[in-house]
C-alpha cells in the first residue's frame, strides 16, 4: 500500500475512533467533574424546589470533616460515643455558631430504621461527647451544624454497633402512631422537587393537645431520611413560640420539598408536660407534581 493510501486508512480508523469515544463521552458524562457542594438540608418554612444534593450523604464536605473517635461500639443502653469535626485548616472545630438553641445536633438512626435519637453532645477542647441508646447492627450519625465563619452543613458517618443483629422488618406507609398514650397524624403529600406542606396534629385521650411546649425554639422539629441511603433533610415548622399568630397544638405545620420520589422516615420530636417524645411516619413521595400512590381501600381525602 503506497503513502497516501496508508495516511487515508489511518485517518478513517481514527475518525471511527473519535467517534466512539465522543459518543462514550455523553453517555457516561465528563470524568474530572467538582463534586457538587451541598449545605445541610435545613429549609425555612418558605422554602421551595432545590438544587442542592441533601445533607447527610458526606463525611467531609467543604473543608470540613467528621471524625468518631471509634467507629465501633458495643451495645448499651448509655453507650459513650465521641468525635471531632475538623475544619479547612485540618484542626478541630471549636467555635460553633447557635442554632435551635444549641451549637451542634446529633441524630442517630439505624439503617434499617428501628432506632432513633435526637441529642446534644458536649463539647469539651474540639471534641463531642455524648451517650447513645445502641442496638446491634450499622448505625447512621448525622452532625448538624454550622461552624463560626462557615456555612450551615450537616456531615454523616456510620457507626458499626457488636453484637448479634436482628433486622427490623420493612416498614408500610404509616400516617398515624401512637407513643406514650400520644396520636400524632400526618396530613400532606411529599412530591420530588415540588413545595410541600405537611399538617401533624397532636392528640391524647381522644382530646386535641392544644399546650404544646416550646423544645429547641419551636413547637416541633421534624427530620426526614430518604430509604436506602438515608439523604437527610431537617425541616421546622411554621411560626415559633411567642409570635402572636403560632397556636401551641394541635396542629404543627411544616413546607418542605424532598429531593426524589420514593420513601421517606419522617420523626417528629414534640414536647408536652415537660417530655420530649418522638413521632415515626413512614411515607412515600411521588415523581414531581405527582402525590402519594393511595393505598388499597383509601379514600381520595388525605388521611387523618
Amino acid at each position: 500500500m503506497n503513502t497516501p493510501a496508508r495516511l487515508a486508512g489511518f485517518a478513517g480508523v481514527a475518525a471511527v475512533v473519535f467517534g466512539i469515544a465522543l459518543l462514550a463521552g455523553r453517555v457516561v458524562g465528563p470524568v474530572d467533574v467538582e463534586e457538587p457542594t451541598a449545605h445541610d438540608a435545613h429549609q425555612s418554612s418558605d422554602a421551595g424546589t432545590t438544587t442542592e444534593i441533601p445533607g447527610g450523604l458526606m463525611t467531609s464536605q467543604d473543608g470540613y470533616t467528621l471524625t468518631l473517635d471509634r467507629a465501633e461500639a458495643p451495645a448499651g443502653s448509655a453507650v459513650p460515643v465521641s468525635f471531632t469535626i475538623t475544619g479547612p485548616d485540618g484542626a478541630p472545630v471549636t467555635s460553633y455558631d447557635v442554632q435551635h438553641e444549641k451549637q451542634l445536633h446529633l441524630i442517630a438512626v439505624r439503617r434499617d430504621f428501628s432506632g432513633f435519637q435526637h441529642v446534644h453532645p458536649t463539647l469539651d477542647g474540639g471534641t463531642w461527647s455524648t451517650d447513645l441508646a445502641l442496638t446491634p447492627g450499622s448505625w447512621r450519625l448525622f452532625a448538624d451544624f454550622k461552624a463560626t465563619g462557615g456555612e450551615a452543613l450537616t456531615l454523616g458517618t456510620d457507626l458499626a454497633v457488636d453484637g448479634v443483629y436482628e433486622a427490623a422488618p420493612a416498614t408500610e406507609e404509616s400516617r398515624t402512631t401512637t407513643v406514650d398514650g400520644y396520636q400524632v397524624t400526618l396530613d400532606g403529600d411529599l412530591s420530588a422537587g415540588a413545595d410541600a406542606m405537611l399538617t401533624l396534629s397532636v392528640s391524647k385521650d381522644g382530646r386535641p393537645v392544644t399546650d404544646l411546649q416550646p423544645y429547641l425554639g419551636a413547637y416541633g422539629h421534624l427530620v426526614a431520611l430518604r430509604g436506602g441511603d438515608l439523604a437527610y433533610l431537617h425541616v421546622h415548622p411554621d411560626g415559633e413560640p411567642g409570635d402572636g399568630t403560632t397556636a401551641p397544638g394541635p396542629d404543627v405545620v411544616f413546607h418542605t420539598a424532598v429531593p426524589s420520589a420514593g420513601t421517606y422516615h419522617l420523626y417528629l420530636d414534640f414536647q408536652h408536660d415537660g417530655v420530649v417524645r418522638t413521632a415515626a411516619f413512614t411515607v412515600t413521595a411521588g415523581g414531581t407534581g405527582e402525590s402519594r400512590p393511595q393505598e388499597h381501600g383509601e379514600s381520595s381525602g388525605h388521611a387523618h
